[in-house]
């Protein structure tokens, strides 16, 4: 019983950045019903599929209908004019070509919140380009920042698809359904990856207006410039991090490394980052990691061991949040934020693509004659 018990969403499925939108929503309590393309049936078989392991796909129950057949269409209508919202992240065009576009759904539900997720955005001389992640955050300034001084990195598909993408989608609908309240009025979603992304970088943008924030890599301070905020290597081959940015911090992370080397006493000078670390990183060199985290980590010297995929589930400030979960034998992160009164939950497993057609045909008002109609023709699995 989620903050969004009684919301219905309607997603159809993709990849990325609507998915995981979706999942916010379920697991906020959302009832969301995934609707498959009939072929997607056969390829859960596949290699291609991963099926329980697909955690972004939690929470919902999955509908298997072919809406290129008149049929399959019209059933997604009548599911679309019960729903608060939709989620699609195709290419501009394809959902007014399938006769599902935003017009057709929000005549049939005045009231319709219609969520559209895409890379480049509904318009533009790019909007119907191919891209992932990676391209569209190229576009916003976010990849030029990141990265080593000779080349930017790829930051893993956080930046766009999850944070510049998923997220503002929803926090785009959700804003849009609070105004549905009151106007009983719905409207379009227009999220793109590539605005998203450039809207994680407003505080950036700022800080380089005021003349604080150089365009060359690693000479900065949140990206790897100054040596007190980044990375370092320790003797077992495992990292810390560390960033004790304020004065009265970075004093005390010098305390508690025993550290008293005048050319480290002052943190503030970047043309002393060079040679201030590499005296650290000699220094980290010395002992392994959990050691130095034995020293530092739970004080306000701003050290937390760097941990992989493996590791961050069992440390030990992870397991008194539950931070992490097991569904099904596998793990994966729980719902966040916390609230206190109607707290987020994982509904379900990710469903088997059509596991749930006719159940929640016949839950959202289909009678038996129908679903059986819809399956002679084709229209559902």
């Amino acid at each position: 019983m989620g903050p969004l018990h009684g919301l219905k969403v309607i997603e159809f499925a993709g990849i990325g950045p609507g998915p995981f939108a979706a999942m916010l929503f379920a697991d906020m309590g959302a009832e969301v019903v995934r609707i498959e393309r009939k072929s997607a049936v056969r390829r859960s078989l596949s290699l291609l599929s991963l099926g329980p392991f697909d955690v972004t796909s939690r929470g919902r129950r999955s509908v298997a209908l072919d809406v290129k057949r008149p049929e399959g269409r019209d059933a997604a209508l009548r599911l679309i004019a019960q729903a608060d919202a939709l989620i699609e992240g195709f290419r501009p065009g394809v959902m007014e070509r399938l006769g599902l576009g935003p017009d057709i759904c929000l005549a049939y539900n005045p009231r319709l919140v219609y969520g559209r997720m895409t890379g480049w955005g509904q318009n533009g001389p790019l909007a119907h380009a191919a891209g992932h992640d990676i391209t569209y955050i190229a576009l916003s300034g976010a990849l030029h920042a990141i990265g080593a001084p000779e080349q930017p990195l790829p930051p893993l598909n956080l930046v766009g698809d999850f944070g510049g993408g998923a997220m503002m989608l929803a926090w785009g609908m959700m804003a849009a359904l609070w105004e549905a309240q009151r106007s009983g009025q719905g409207q379009v979603v227009d999220a793109a990856m590539t605005d998203g992304a450039a809207y994680l970088m407003a505080m950036l943008y700022g800080v380089k207006a005021a003349g604080l924030w150089s365009n060359q890599r690693g000479a900065n301070l949140l990206d790897g410039g100054a040596f007190f905020y980044g990375t370092y290597k320790c003797s077992d081959g495992k990292f810390v991090a560390i960033g004790p940015i304020e004065p009265q911090f970075y004093r005390l992370f010098l305390e508690k490394m025993g550290i008293d080397d005048p050319e480290l006493a002052s943190h503030y000078d970047p043309s002393s980052w060079p040679l201030q670390r590499e005296k650290l990183a000699a220094i980290f060199a010395q002992k392994p990691r959990d050691e130095w985290c034995a020293l530092l980590e739970g004080t306000d010297a701003c050290v937390a061991p760097v941990l992989d995929m493996d590791e961050a589930p069992a440390h030990p400030h992870n397991c008194a949040r539950g931070a992490f979960v097991v569904v099904d034998d596998i793990v994966q992160p729980a719902p966040a934020p916390r609230l206190s009164r109607t707290p987020a939950a994982i509904q379900n497993p990710p469903p088997e693509p059509g596991a749930d057609t006719e159940h929640v045909l016949l839950a959202w008002g289909f009678d038996e004659a129908e679903v059986a109609l819809l399956r002679e023709a084709g229209a559902i699995a």
